[in-house]
């Protein structure tokens, strides 16, 4: 494991074909989730890096403007209400600028996979339903698809086939359960192909959906 002002990294033990880009919540760091990795249910040899990037530090309007690591500005508790669209863009280029990076360092665009919980969920979905070559699958935690109505299917085709894991809790009182199955609703309307999951938890995460969420990177990276 590897640690830089940017991210931190759990290299496999040989060298790396397949990545996971994991986006943290608002106000956490790129260490959050990290404790997962071992948590996965991957085989013993598996050839995943996993990356865990930092956001950057934003004034937060909810929060009296207080200063912390997020992807975006939250300007309404309503989260679907008022979302900042320019700080959303600016996410989604870095996140495009680390998958390039892999790419760069040997990993096939579709041996990667975006997940996040939180707003990191939010802008996994975001970039993946996006971004123009096809990638390994989506895992969206407790989280919603942002600008949801400028969302154009015909301008984003190239992972209209892509995996897309989306898990929420029955109980979450920041991102309501009803903003994730949202998300999931539109996007089978759409024929994407999403896996919908929910869990008896607040805001935050279960053993049994680290669990799943496992099965779904073997499937997608073939080790199942």
């Amino acid at each position: 494991m590897t640690k830089s002002r940017e991210y931190s990294v759990c290299e496999p033990e040989s060298d790396a074909d397949a990545c996971v880009i994991w986006l943290h919540g608002l106000g956490a760091d790129g260490s959050d989730f990290m404790g997962v990795v071992d948590q996965l249910g991957l085989p013993a040899q598996h050839k995943v890096r996993f990356v865990f990037p930092n956001a950057p530090f934003r004034n937060v309007t909810v929060n009296n403007g207080m200063k912390m690591r997020g992807w975006y500005d939250i300007v309404d508790i309503n989260l679907l209400r008022k979302e900042d669209e320019q700080g959303i863009i600016d996410s989604c280029d870095m996140l495009n600028e680390i998958i390039q990076h892999e790419v760069k360092h040997g990993v096939e665009h579709k041996r990667i996979i975006l997940a996040g919980f939180s707003q990191g969920g939010a802008m996994a979905l975001y970039t993946g339903l996006r971004y123009q070559v096809p990638l390994g699958g989506v895992i969206v935690l407790s989280a919603y698809l942002p600008l949801a109505a400028d969302f154009n299917p015909a301008l984003a085709t190239a992972n209209s086939d892509i995996p897309i894991f989306i898990a929420h809790g029955l109980f979450d009182p920041i991102v309501p359960l009803h903003a994730g199955k949202s998300a999931a609703e539109m996007l089978e309307k759409l024929h994407y192909k999403v896996e919908w999951n929910t869990y008896p938890i607040a805001h935050t995460v279960t053993l049994d959906e680290i669990h799943d969420v496992g099965v779904f990177i073997n499937r997608c990276l073939g080790y199942a």
